[in-house]
């Protein structure tokens, strides 16, 4: 399994608060390595998230919800 990791877009503060715009995926839908899965944004600063892993995502944080930068969002496995 392996984890869907909310990325480091802040340099100013590494465990800022972003948001999950959005999933292009539904929980447990099955993708593989590298597909575009979500978008999460920090500050202003948008960025793209690709599965790490083929398998079936499993959604953690949902859309509209707040991670940390670093924090798993979903895993897939």
């Amino acid at each position: 399994m392996a984890d869907v990791v909310f990325p480091g877009l802040s340099t100013d503060d590494p465990a800022a608060e972003g948001v999950v715009a959005t999933w292009f995926v539904d929980d447990g839908a099955t993708v593989v390595e590298g597909q575009l899965i979500a978008e999460v944004a920090v500050d202003k600063v948008d960025a793209e998230v690709v599965a790490p892993a083929g398998g079936t995502v499993r959604i953690i944080v949902g859309e509209g919800e707040g991670a940390r930068q670093g924090s798993v969002i979903g895993t897939v496995g």
